[in-house]
C-alpha cells in the first residue's frame, strides 16, 4: 500500500510523456527532463495528452509502482499550464493530490490551513 502523507514529496510534470511509457521510460523523464531522481521515494505525476489519464510513478524502497487512472468519460478539469520561467514541474500537497484525483481544481479548493498554533489556557 502507498500512504500519501502530508510529509509525502509530490512532483507533477507540466508537459504530457507518450504513456506507451513503462517504468523506465518515466523513471529516464524523472531523471533527465525533471531533474529529480525517481528512487527518491517521492510521488511523480504525468498527465496524457488528452487529459483522460494521469500516471503516478513511486518508489517505496522495493520497487517502483506505476499506477493509471483513467476517467470513464470526459477530462481531468485542472492541469498547470507551463510558463516561460517556470520550472518543469510543480510540488503538491498530499490534499492538493487527493483533489486532482477525484478531477476538482487543488488551487481552488477551500481547505484548512496546513499549521495552526495551539491556543493554551489564560
Amino acid at each position: 500500500m502507498i500512504q500519501i502523507t502530508p510529509h509525502k514529496r509530490i512532483f507533477l510534470a507540466y508537459e504530457s510523456p507518450d504513456f506507451r511509457n513503462g517504468l523506465e521510460g518515466l523513471s529516464g523523464i524523472c531523471r533527465e527532463h525533471l531533474k529529480l531522481d525517481p528512487l527518491s521515494g517521492a510521488l511523480f505525476l504525468f498527465r496524457n495528452k488528452r487529459g483522460t489519464s494521469i500516471r503516478m510513478l513511486v518508489y517505496d524502497g522495493q520497487g517502483l509502482w506505476c499506477m493509471t487512472k483513467r476517467l470513464s468519460q470526459g477530462q481531468f478539469k485542472w492541469w498547470p499550464k507551463r510558463g516561460t520561467d517556470d520550472p518543469l514541474h510543480v510540488p503538491l500537497a498530499a490534499h492538493e493530490l487527493q483533489v486532482l484525483l477525484w478531477n476538482g481544481n487543488p488551487q481552488s479548493a477551500s481547505v484548512a490551513d496546513l499549521w495552526r498554533p495551539v491556543r493554551t489556557a489564560s
